[in-house]
C-alpha cells in the first residue's frame, strides 16, 4: 500500500537527520516534480535550440544524426553513476556532500565551488541564450543588434521575476515547474509533427553526411575554417554537451522531496533519458526540415526560427515560438532554484563567505531567501561581462567537472569505503560507468576549451587558479565540511 505524504515525508526527515541535518526546507515535491526540475533545467527547448548551430557548423547533419546519441549515451553514464550516490546520501548538497564522503574535504571543496558556478553561469546562460532567441524570432528582421543597454535590462527582468518566484517559496515553483515540463514535452511533439510534416522533402542521408561548415557564418564564424572534418565532428560533441546538462537539480532539491532516496535518483536518469531521445528527434527533425544546409549555416544562431518559419505557417510559427520562449524563461527559473540550494547547502557548512545570512531560511515561505538573491545577482552580473558561447562552454565545463569529481571517487571507494547504498543503485556496473564518466569529462574540458571558446580558457584558467589559492592558503585548515554523522555513513 502506499504511503501517505504525512509518512513519506516524516521518513526522509528521519534519514536526513541521520545524515546529520535536520528538516528545515518544505518537502512536498512529488517524485515527478523532481523529475520535471531537471528535465526543465535541460530543456531541450533551450539548448537544443539556441546552440543547434554549434552543431551545425561544425561537421553538419552527421553532428546531429551521430555526434548527439553519442554524447548522450556519456551524459546517461555520469547520470547512473550520479543516481547511485543521490540514493545514499540524498541531501541539498548533492555533489558537495558526495564529493566529502567518497573523496575527503579537498574534493568536496572543490566540487561544492566546480558546481556552484556552474549552476550560475548555466542560469546566466539561459536567460542570455532566451534573450537572443526572442530577438531572433521576434525581432525586425534588420539582423542589427539590439543596444546592449536594452539586452541588460531584460536579463535583470527576466532574473528579478525568476528570483520573485523562487522568493515565495517551492509551492509556487513547483507548480511551475511541473508545467514546464509538461510545456516542453508538448511543444517539443508539436514542434516534431510540424517539421516533418512542413518538410519540402525528407533527406535521411543527411543524418550520416559529414560536411565542412567551418568558418560560417563568415561576419561571425562559430568555428575558425579548417580542414580537418574529424576534429570538426568532434567539436560538435559541444552542442548535445551544452544541452544536456542540469540534471544535478533532483539532487539539489532532495531535502524537498518526498521518498528522497528513490525519486531523486529517478528524476536524475528519467531527466537525461527523456531529453536525450526527445532532443534527438528534435534536433533531427530541425535538420531534416531545413531547405538547405549551407544556407542554414550561414544563418548561425537564427537557423532554428529559419527552418521553423521555413516549414510551418506564420500562425503556428509564432505559437510555438512563444512557447519556446516560455519554455526558456521557465528554464531560467528551474535553473534559480537549483543553484540557490546549492548555495544554501554549501553555506550551511560554512563553505561560503557570510554563510549565516545565505544558509537562512525565510521562516514563512520556508525558502532559501537569501541564496536565492545571491544566486540571482551573480548571474546577472556574469551575462553582463561575458557573451552566450563563451558562458555555454564554461558552464558545462564546470558543471560536468563537479558531476565527475565525486563519482570518481566513488570509484576508489567503491566496495571498501563505500558500502552502504540506498534503495537505486546499479550493483556491479558502477565502476565501469564511473571508469567512463571520467575519461568522457576529460575530453569534453580538451573539447570546451578550443577556439572561439578562448574567453573560456581564461574564465576557467582562473577560476582553478583562486580556487587553488584559497585552498591551499586557508580554507584547507578552516573548513569543516558536512556534520561527522554525514561521513560516519561510509
Amino acid at each position: 500500500m502506499k504511503e501517505n505524504p504525512a509518512s513519506e515525508a516524516s521518513g526522509d526527515e528521519a534519514l536526513l537527520e541521520s545524515l546529520g541535518y535536520r528538516q528545515e526546507l518544505a518537502r512536498g515535491m512529488s517524485g515527478f516534480s523532481n523529475f520535471a526540475l531537471s528535465l526543465s533545467i535541460i530543456c531541450i527547448l533551450a539548448g537544443g535550440i539556441t546552440s543547434f548551430h554549434v552543431g551545425l557548423c561544425s561537421a553538419g547533419g552527421a553532428s546531429i544524426g551521430i555526434g548527439w546519441p553519442l554524447v548522450c549515451l556519456f551524459s546517461l553514464c555520469v547520470a547512473l553513476t550520479m543516481a547511485q550516490v543521490a540514493s545514499a546520501f540524498p541531501t541539498a548538497g548533492g555533489l558537495y556532500h558526495w564529493g566529502t564522503i567518497l573523496g575527503g574535504r579537498t574534493c568536496g571543496w572543490f566540487t561544492a565551488w566546480f558546481n556552484l558556478v556552474g549552476l550560475i553561469t548555466v542560469m546566466a546562460a539561459i536567460n542570455s541564450g532566451a534573450f537572443d532567441f526572442a530577438v531572433s524570432a521576434f525581432g525586425d528582421g534588420s539582423g542589427a543588434a539590439p543596444p546592449e543597454w536594452l539586452r541588460r535590462l531584460v536579463i535583470v527582468g527576466m532574473t528579478l521575476a525568476q528570483g520573485l518566484l523562487n522568493h515565495y517559496g517551492i509551492r509556487w515553483t513547483t507548480r511551475l515547474v511541473d508545467a514546464s515540463g509538461w510545456l516542453i514535452l508538448i511543444t517539443a511533439a508539436i514542434l516534431i509533427a510540424g517539421l516533418f510534416h512542413g518538410a519540402s522533402r525528407l533527406e535521411w542521408s543527411r543524418l550520416w553526411t559529414f560536411s565542412n561548415f567551418s568558418g560560417l557564418p563568415e561576419a561571425d564564424p562559430v568555428f575558425p575554417r579548417q580542414g580537418n572534418v574529424a576534429w570538426l565532428f568532434a567539436l560538435g560533441f559541444l552542442f548535445p554537451a551544452y544541452t544536456i546538462t542540469g540534471f544535478d537539480a533532483s539532487a539539489h532539491t532532495a531535502e524537498e522531496t518526498l521518498r528522497a532516496a528513490t525519486n531523486v535518483p529517478k528524476g536524475i536518469v528519467r531527466s537525461v533519458v527523456v531529453s536525450s531521445l526527445l532532443g534527438w528527434i528534435l534536433v533531427v527533425a530541425i535538420l531534416l526540415a531545413m531547405p538547405d544546409l549551407r544556407t542554414g549555416a550561414m544563418k548561425g544562431p537564427n537557423v532554428t526560427p529559419w527552418v521553423i518559419r521555413s516549414a510551418l505557417s506564420p500562425g503556428w510559427a509564432a505559437a510555438l515560438l512563444g512557447a519556446i520562449l516560455l519554455s526558456q524563461f521557465l528554464c531560467g527559473l528551474a535553473a534559480l532554484t537549483s543553484a540557490s540550494r546549492m548555495t544554501y547547502a554549501f553555506a550551511r557548512d560554512g563553505g561560503l563567505p557570510f554563510s549565516g545570512p545565505l544558509s537562512r531560511v525565510h521562516a514563512k515561505t520556508k525558502s532559501p531567501s537569501v541564496a536565492v538573491w545571491f544566486t540571482a545577482l551573480s548571474g546577472v552580473a556574469f551575462t553582463t561581462f561575458v557573451s552566450y558561447t563563451t558562458i555555454a562552454a564554461v558552464c558545462t565545463l564546470f558543471l560536468y567537472l563537479s558531476y565527475v569529481l565525486p563519482v570518481a571517487a566513488g570509484f576508489k571507494a567503491h566496495g571498501r569505503t563505500w558500502s552502504r547504498m540506498g534503495p537505486w543503485h546499479v550493483g556491479a556496473w558502477y565502476r565501469p560507468l564511473a571508469l567512463a564518466s571520467s575519461l568522457g569529462c576529460a575530453a569534453l574540458i580538451l573539447l570546451g576549451l578550443q577556439p572561439p571558446n578562448d574567453g573560456a580558457v581564461w574564465i576557467v584558467g582562473s577560476v582553478m587558479a583562486f580556487l587553488l589559492a584559497v585552498w591551499f592558503g586557508w580554507e584547507r585548515r578552516r573548513f569543516r565540511g558536512p556534520p561527522a554523522a554525514l561521513r560516519a555513513l561510509t
